[in-house]
């Protein structure tokens, strides 16, 4: 994990201008959310795993999962992420497994891998797009 400097750092943006934002340079909602927090993601590469430039954020008002009670997020530093994938079968599985049968996803061979230097600067360069597209719009 390579941590990255931004101005969006701290800054408080309504989830929906973010999402409207981000979506159209490419980020992703992650389903790796909770009530309290959440990410958007940009796939930079997928070499021996899936890179990914994380936008964190924290939600300070409001729930990600309600229209009617729209979040206000506080953004949180931003990173860079190798996330390195077993190669083959789940070998952990045992058969009567009630998680094996509803998570069918295996741990990783390395959930925080190496990041590849070759990324680091499309990653930063993802990341000043995004800051141009959320903070030109002034909101806050």
């Amino acid at each position: 994990m390579i941590n990255l400097s931004s101005q969006l750092t701290d800054e408080l943006l309504d989830l929906h201008e973010l999402e409207q934002g981000l979506r159209p340079i490419g980020f992703n909602f992650s389903d790796n959310w909770d009530y309290e927090h959440g990410y958007f993601d940009y796939k930079l590469g997928d070499q021996n795993g899936y890179l990914f430039l994380r936008i964190p954020f924290s939600v300070v008002e409001g729930t990600l999962d309600s229209p009617s009670n729209p979040a206000t997020v506080k953004m949180n530093e931003p990173y860079l992420l190798a996330h390195v994938y077993q190669d083959g079968i789940d070998d952990h599985v045992r058969e009567g497994n009630l998680r094996a049968s509803i998570d069918q996803f295996q741990t990783p061979k390395d959930k925080d891998a190496s990041f590849p230097e070759e990324y680091i600067q499309t990653g930063q360069e993802v990341l000043r797009q995004a800051e141009q597209a959320l903070l030109t719009k002034g909101s806050k």
